[in-house]
């Protein structure tokens, strides 16, 4: 899984997650000057792994599984799982965190929550910002938890390289969403919770809706796996399915496209911070006509 000159780096540049921890505290909390004067230059890039759902699918349960089967592969791992925000603190509610308490001590592993804040896209405004921080210590991997189904799919890949979405026998009415466009934008497909019943349903539902998508790209077809988190069940198989999809982005896709898009998405989200930190600092704008608020606003923005 990794080069000799991974190696080398991770032997000139150990882990240490105390400093990573204060690091991503202070972006958490930097205004976007702050965050662009403290982002690193160059860096290696971890291979990114997006696992997405409805609340309810077992996410968290299913990634701590996962993370272990990608630690006993190797890897060194980051987990960033979004979180919703909490009403009274506006952070993170930290349940994932809990839920993976079981792995939490591994040195090879490092978990983080994020609260979801302002952002209505799965994500947090500042994901792109710590995703960046990421890259830039010895990661073999990050995996990436988003809240939702709908906008977050598609958020979420422009940010990972390979996108599994996590469903539950009562997942029909995602099914019908998919139908409607969605189905693009995974590339690996879990139905958890197979135990309970319909498990075999929304799986051949999903299958069906496949085939539809092989007439336009028969590249890749995406794997429908059933798991029990709880038991470890058809975990082996969700670990090779994300191992094959990654050995096959290396030869099969345009990287400049793919850092294009990242770049796209980051520099959108800090346009809108810095939209949102233009408002927050003036007090008349309610009174003022739109266009000479507007015109306020992009003359901000040219400071920046």
């Amino acid at each position: 899984m990794n080069s000799v000159g991974d190696g080398l780096e991770r032997e000139l540049k150990r882990l240490d997650r105390r400093a990573l921890g204060r690091a991503l505290s202070r972006i958490a909390n930097a205004s976007v000057a702050e965050a662009l004067a403290g982002m690193q230059g160059t860096s290696r890039g971890a291979y990114r792994i997006g696992i997405t759902g409805p609340p309810g699918a077992g996410k968290s349960t299913l990634i701590g599984r996962f993370a272990r089967k990608r630690l006993d592969g190797g890897a060194q791992v980051a987990v960033v799982a979004i979180d919703p925000s909490s009403p009274l603190t506006h952070g993170a509610i930290l349940g994932d965190r809990i839920r993976m308490d079981h792995i939490a001590d591994d040195p090879r592993l490092f978990i983080r929550s994020l609260a979801s804040r302002s952002a209505s896209d799965g994500l947090a405004d500042n994901i792109a910002d710590v995703l960046a921080t990421l890259d830039g210590y010895p990661f073999d991997e990050v995996i990436l938890e988003t809240v939702g189904v709908g906008q977050a799919e598609h958020a979420v890949r422009s940010l990972v390289d390979t996108l599994v979405l996590v469903l539950i026998p009562e997942s029909g009415d995602q099914i019908q969403a998919m139908k409607a466009g969605m189905l693009e934008m995974a590339d690996i497909y879990v139905i958890n919770k197979a135990d309970l019943p319909g498990a075999d349903k929304i799986a051949r539902e999903i299958r069906a809706v496949l085939k539809l998508r092989q007439h336009l790209d028969a590249s890749w077809v995406p794997p429908v796996i059933m798991t029990t988190a709880a038991d470890n069940d058809g975990l082996a198989a969700l670990n090779e399915a994300v191992s094959q999809h990654h050995a096959f982005l290396r030869n099969n896709r345009n990287a400049d496209e793919v850092q294009r898009r990242r770049l796209e998405y980051h520099l959108k989200s800090l346009v809108m911070r810095s939209v949102a930190e233009i408002l927050a600092k003036e007090s008349n704008s309610a009174t003022e006509p739109l266009h000479v608020a507007y015109a306020r606003v992009v003359a901000g923005l040219g400071k920046e």
